[in-house]
């Protein structure tokens, strides 16, 4: 058994998000011609604050994340994105390419819980794997064994949405409301694409400000 921490690895966001709103937006006003090197940086701003949200639609980005399945059952439900999961009918945890272990996701909260509480689910998940491990020894295949693990077996999801969408989605799990451990894993992609994505910035400031306010200190 191997507990990890959950991650994010952005795959695809780059200068041709802005470039490409820009031809999209221009064209309904026909003002291809103002195009310049720096225009799409200010008519993208413009359009986030008059919330002409349809442009931000064409352009995507792609977010591969490693987290748990109680995650992914949330995040399959915005139906504007794209999926592509590991899958349990297909992937043998009891083979040697996966050192016959099988991985869980360390709760957000995890750190919070007392020393009986953390072996309780400790317990639970060496529990899980030993089953698994036991059923598919004795010839049980991968897609029936499954029905043993629980939400915490680490799970990897690529999600492919436009902009638009990932503007919805940090708007939904960031907030306060939303699950401790999608909040976290948001609030992480949110926080490195604010810090070192150049251009995608100007996509997600008023959403970044949201969720991470500056802090006035008076003199």
């Amino acid at each position: 058994m191997k507990i990890i921490q959950q991650s994010h690895e952005i795959l695809r966001a780059d200068e041709s998000a802005l470039k490409f709103i820009e031809i999209a937006a221009r064209n309904c006003y026909k003002s291809e011609d103002k195009i310049t090197h720096e225009s799409s940086k200010k008519i993208v701003s413009q359009l986030i604050k008059s919330n002409h949200m349809a442009m931000i639609e064409f352009s995507d980005m792609v977010v591969k994340f490693i987290t748990d399945r109680s995650v992914t059952h949330e995040l399959v439900r915005h139906r504007l994105c794209s999926f592509s999961q590991t899958s349990q009918r297909y992937v043998n945890y009891s083979k040697p390419k996966f050192n016959h272990e099988i991985e869980f996701i360390k709760p957000i909260f995890f750190d919070d819980w007392s020393k009986e509480q953390q072996q309780i689910w400790i317990n639970l998940m060496r529990e899980a794997e030993y089953s698994y491990m036991k059923l598919t020894s004795l010839g049980i295949k991968a897609e029936e064994a499954r029905g043993v693990l629980p939400n915490s077996t680490k799970t990897e999801i690529i999600v492919k949405a436009n902009l638009r969408e990932w503007r919805h989605i940090f708007q939904l799990r960031c907030n306060k409301k939303a699950h401790p451990q999608i909040r976290s894993l948001m609030k992480n992609l949110l926080k490195d694409m604010q810090e070192e994505i150049p251009v995608i910035p100007i996509i997600f400031d008023d959403i970044y400000d949201k969720f991470f306010p500056k802090i006035n200190f008076k003199g």
